[in-house]
């Protein structure tokens, strides 16, 4: 159920920012592929904060494993061929 409040608030936010700028929804088609990207890269900053804040090293393998699977899509090569997992609820 949480999910799907978060879910309501998020879009309950971009709706509002839509509206600030004058953008109608739904958004054209650049403007909305545009937002998706910033959310999909949005997301990654908490990764990466967590890190710096664990005084952890930001590597470009970190970076290959970690951050550019849940951009791109395409599961890293260590994940090719395995089972696939259940996300954690």
């Amino acid at each position: 159920m949480k999910i799907y409040l978060v879910s309501i608030a998020a879009g309950t936010l971009i709706g509002f920012l839509y509206g600030l700028l004058g953008v109608r929804s739904p958004a054209p088609p650049l403007v909305a592929l545009t937002g998706l990207l910033g959310i999909l890269l949005g997301e990654q900053l908490v990764p990466v904060g967590r890190r710096l804040l664990r005084r952890e090293p930001l590597t470009a393998a970190w970076f290959a494993e970690e951050c550019v699977p849940k951009v791109t899509g395409v599961p890293p090569a260590s994940t090719v061929g395995a089972p696939p997992t259940r996300p954690q609820p």
